[in-house]
């Protein structure tokens, strides 16, 4: 019984993920779309690649030049007059700085008879950077480092990227004037703001210098001189050469999931497409609701769905990612039950540094771990959520999936 519904959870996720393939939302967005004659290519973002794929089957000869960047192991081979790179992620590393400096040069020169091609998608503020007022990229890497392990959101990560790039912020929109730019984005940040998705390279700034200073302080990040300097430094509140689109999100990915569960007899509700918080504490939360609600009826299959974007604040020395971690802990809730299963994975195919997208759990998965000589109470205090999964058969692994717009999160009973 248990592993028929692993089985459904797994084809569930694998479905939603199908509906929300950049190449489809790609093409639906340039379906309407004016651009001039000559088209210059942009893709940032882990999907990059995919949606680069998607352009140039759409608009073909009328792509001039292009380049983008992508993470490690994200593209999938050449694409016709397309420069690709693959850089670091969720740190920036040296190829980072070699893709973003390919970027302007190829836009520098961009007028405004052309259209600026802009492909974002999540991880592009890794992906592509070029620090302000000359900083050392490693300043920047460890700040992102030094937020990441604090749990800092989204929101304020971006916020203090922003401030310190010479691309974020809008400021990569007034490097292409006069050359418009249409953006394509699938969005991987609650809310779908703009501005935060990908640290909004081609986006008016509504934050500012003071707000960028304020997450540093909440957060006890120790200041130098020039990092303190280029924080000061304001990005443009105002552009008028780009317009924008929303192709694909976690509420899109939800409604496929809710529709490829009842597809499969299961009476489905989406909680909630705006999860966030603490990790662990989604994943108990999750499991008592599905505790509540699910398995209390032999005649009825009942699924709940939750999408978003957990954070994890690191105490440990362990491996594992957000989702996994959400996994680990509804395992310890669930622990026993008898027909209750939970997934919980990134839709980019890759959860944290890791090679496993995410989790799959049921009432035997904390067992499986103490049965094999382990603690999974120490494993999750250790951030070590990875190997615990790993000794329960309980990781899932798709591979790198072509598309990022959050997190999922499905309960099966």
């Amino acid at each position: 019984m248990l592993g028929h519904i692993r089985r459904d959870a797994a084809e569930i996720f694998r479905e939603a993920l199908l509906e929300m393939l950049p190449d489809r939302a790609v093409k639906r967005s340039l379906a309407n779309a004016r651009l001039r004659d000559e088209i210059i290519l942009i893709g940032i973002g882990k999907a990059s690649w995919t949606m680069a794929k998607a352009a140039t089957e759409v608009l073909d000869q009328r792509i001039v030049s292009g380049a983008i960047v992508t993470k490690y192991g994200h593209s999938e081979g050449s694409l016709p007059g397309i420069k690709i790179f693959e850089a670091g992620h969720p740190l920036p590393d040296s190829n980072t700085l070699k893709a973003t400096e390919k970027i302007l040069e190829i836009t520098r020169q961009a007028g405004k008879d052309q259209t600026i091609l802009f492909l974002v998608s999540g991880g592009g503020s890794a992906l592509f950077e070029k620090p302000a007022h000359r900083l050392p990229i490693r300043f920047l890497s460890d700040i992102t480092s030094r937020l990441l392990l604090s749990g800092a959101d989204i929101s304020e990560l971006n916020t203090v990227r922003k401030h310190l790039s010479s691309v974020k912020g809008g400021r990569f929109a007034v490097h292409c004037m006069p050359a418009a730019i249409f953006q394509i984005t699938l969005s991987d940040v609650l809310g779908d703001r703009p501005d935060m998705i990908a640290s909004g390279p081609a986006v008016p700034d509504p934050s500012t210098s003071g707000e960028a200073l304020a997450v540093i302080k909440k957060y006890k990040i120790p200041l130098s001189p020039e990092i303190e300097s280029a924080l000061r430094s304001e990005t443009p509140k105002s552009l008028d050469n780009v317009s924008f689109e929303i192709a694909g999100n976690v509420t899109g990915l939800c409604r496929a999931a809710k529709i490829a569960a009842e597809k499969r007899g299961y009476i489905s509700e989406i909680v909630t497409d705006r999860l966030d918080g603490e990790a662990r504490l989604a994943g108990y939360m999750a499991a008592e609701r599905a505790l509540d609600e699910l398995g209390k009826s032999a005649e009825a299959k009942r699924c709940l769905i939750w999408g978003g974007e957990t954070t994890v604040k690191v105490k440990g020395s362990g491996k594992g990612g957000r989702s996994q971690e959400v996994a680990l802990a509804a395992a310890e809730k669930i622990s026993g039950s008898g027909n209750i299963v939970i997934l919980s994975a990134g839709s980019d195919g890759t959860d944290g540094p890791t090679d496993a997208a995410g989790g799959i759990v049921d009432g035997l998965t904390w067992g499986k771990i103490r049965s094999v000589s382990y603690d999974p109470v120490e494993m999750l205090e250790n951030n070590d959520s990875y190997n615990a999964l790993e000794l329960a058969g309980a990781l899932l692994k798709t591979g790198p999936t072509g598309t990022n717009v959050n997190d999922l999160v499905i309960a099966l009973g």
